[in-house]
């Protein structure tokens, strides 16, 4: 008589799929976090302190870029930054000729994912567009305004810190 048993693979087939899963998942995190880094990558810009404290919502902020030139945030609010609003957003470059600006809101004290705005051209020194800030939990959500100029001289820039209070 022939005894015929299951093979020992077929009960383990089951978690070995469960840890394929797992490890297909965890990679691909650990992919999508790379690229978001590699994406917000600031290596290569020249970054520029803000001239004095600004209110992005009741004003334009300025920062001077050595003795290159200075620019402008100009964040068109009715009086208040909210979340997931359009925000008309105006960068004036004196100075320097940039070819391209953008603008980035990174949250300050969590990664809130990327968050990049590409202005247009509107006049000599003059981009425009539009950008958003995300949402979050917390009730006061610090952000920072990221202003990257392309020039031929190379990437500069400067920042500018605001608060978004949930509404």
């Amino acid at each position: 008589m022939k005894m015929t048993s299951k093979p020992a693979h077929s009960a383990a087939f089951p978690t070995l799929r469960v840890l394929i899963l797992v490890t297909g998942l965890a990679l691909a995190a650990c992919a999508w976090y790379a690229f978001a880094h590699w994406l917000h990558r600031d290596s290569d810009v020249t970054w520029f302190p803000p001239t004095a404290s600004c209110d992005l919502h009741a004003a334009p902020c300025s920062a001077t870029l050595g003795d290159r030139g200075r620019l402008t945030l100009h964040v068109q609010t009715n009086g208040r930054i909210d979340a997931l609003e359009t925000l008309p957003l105006d960068v004036e470059v004196e100075g320097v000729k940039a070819t391209r600006v953008e603008v980035d809101f990174i949250g300050r004290d969590m990664d809130l994912g990327l968050h990049r705005f590409a202005l247009s051209a509107s006049a000599p020194g003059r981009f425009k567009g539009q950008g958003q800030v995300g949402m979050c939990t917390q009730t006061v959500m610090p952000w920072r305004a990221r202003v990257i100029l392309e020039t031929p001289a190379g990437k500069m820039g400067s920042w500018f810190d605001f608060d978004v209070v949930r509404s």
